[in-house]
């Protein structure tokens, strides 16, 4: 019998043009679970260390905990309502029945019949979960050990990109040097291929960067499939015209992906857009727990800024301590909301979130990095590749936004006429390999803005 589809959320429009997309091979998961268990092993020493027998019982009880879930997982057993009491079950819980009122025949949410980005968001706030339940583990990142190795391992790129900001921060005035707009493009193109360094792709592997990021850019110019930078450019120039001299600058809300060195391009982007004026403050938005094994928390945000104050490299020190006084003064800020790590598409932030929908509407523009930020904007659908990046994002335009994604994920939209059937010809993996990337803008009707 062929497989049963999902109905389109009742909140959609019978019109809808998109489809769910769904797992086939669920090989990811169960691997990433495994490494979870065996870094909760690893570390039992540490836990008796600091909290006696209590902690060795605490490591214990999380593993059991994780070992049912990789079992409930492989054997598609139903999606069970959380219980850690955490203050986000209710929307975790109330989405789960959203998804079970779309069952035909009656049949429970189970992990092979329901959207991917619906159980794969799921896993790892169970996995969270399992730490909640064992309160000795509570605050234990397992994916904390990854996320250092790799910002370790990409020291020598982390060198050679501050040298560079450094160099270009301090000859900017020099008429010799290149403009602002051609600095701009490369800083904002080292960050979109910085989004290359996910672990959760890679299922925690080594996807450090080795080699110089400015060094490649020219080589890598080909792959960029949309290239929407100077409606970026333009609402910079936008914002830095506008209002008095005491207000001109953007503000511009970064929506983070991973930490190690993708983050480390993402605070570079940021140092140079308001070093030279571009912006006058960035907003930078991580997850409040540890999600998609590589991304960023709080911890790893502060974590990162400190590690590169303490450089012995003397450029990438000083970039650590500049980054530092921006914090201090409020000229970047760092902010985690429960809506990140809900399975909602974002098209539901406006009802799901009206506090955070309100702060985005205040900015200049948005800066979503990486795939899983971009699955949430199209909700996940398996849509034609020449829907209109716009009508993809179902309603949600808080701001003018921009994706920066290398691709990693089933959903591509608002490519030209051809160029997705001429791509799969050459190149069959080119929505997964990360080969490809996307800097994709949208930006809502003017009076919507204004209003």
């Amino acid at each position: 019998m062929e497989a049963k589809q999902l109905k389109p959320p009742q909140s959609l429009s019978a019109k809808f043009e998109g489809s769910f997309a769904y797992l086939t091979v669920r090989d990811r998961l169960p691997l990433i679970l495994t490494k979870v268990i065996d870094t909760l092993h690893r570390n039992k020493n540490n836990f008796f260390d600091e909290h006696g027998e209590a902690g060795i019982e605490a490591e214990k009880k999380a593993i059991s905990f994780l070992s049912k879930l990789r079992n409930e997982l492989q054997t598609d057993k139903p999606v069970l309502p959380l219980t850690d009491g955490a203050e986000d079950i209710e929307a975790w819980n109330q989405y789960m029945q959203r998804q079970q009122s779309l069952m035909e025949d009656e049949q429970p949410v189970s992990w092979f019949k329901s959207p991917w980005l619906y159980v794969e968001c799921y896993m790892y706030r169970r996995i969270q979960e399992a730490l909640w339940l064992s309160p000795r583990v509570g605050d234990f990142d397992v994916f904390k050990e990854g996320k250092t190795q790799s910002f370790f391992e990409s020291q020598q790129a982390t060198k050679s990109l501050c040298m560079y900001l450094r160099e270009v921060l301090i000859g900017r005035n020099n008429p010799n040097k290149n403009p602002l707009l051609e600095q701009f493009l490369k800083f904002l193109q080292v960050s979109l291929w910085g989004n290359r360094c996910d672990l959760s792709i890679s299922a925690g592997q080594d996807n450090s960067q080795k080699t110089s990021p400015i060094d490649t850019l020219a080589d890598l110019q080909r792959f960029i499939l949309v290239d929407d930078s100077a409606d970026l450019w333009a609402v910079l120039m936008a914002a830095q015209a506008s209002g008095g001299t005491e207000i001109r600058g953007a503000t511009v809300d970064i929506i983070l992906d991973n930490a190690g060195f993708e983050l480390i391009t993402d605070l570079v982007l940021a140092d140079f857009i308001v070093s030279t004026g571009l912006a006058r403050e960035v907003r930078f938005h991580g997850k409040s727990i540890p999600w998609f094994v590589s991304d960023v928390n709080k911890q790893d945000f502060n974590w990162t800024i400190m590690q590169t104050m303490a450089s012995n490299h003397k450029e990438t020190s000083a970039c650590g301590v500049q980054w530092k006084r921006y914090m201090k003064e409020g000229v970047w800020s760092y902010h985690d909301h429960r809506f990140w790590t809900l399975p909602h598409a974002f098209w539901d932030m406006a009802t799901e979130a009206p506090d955070l929908y309100s702060s985005l509407q205040s900015s200049n523009l948005v800066l979503l990095k990486g795939d899983l930020n971009y699955r949430k904007l199209t909700g996940d659908r398996d849509w034609e590749h020449t829907v209109p990046f716009g009508r993809a994002l179902r309603g949600f335009q808080p701001a003018p936004l921009c994706s920066v994604r290398t691709l990693k994920a089933n959903v591509q939209v608002g490519l030209q006429p051809g160029q997705g059937e001429k791509l799969t010809s050459q190149d069959p993996d080119w929505m997964t390999s990360g080969k490809y990337a996307v800097i994709q803008f949208f930006s809502p009707p003017k009076e919507q803005v204004c209003s």
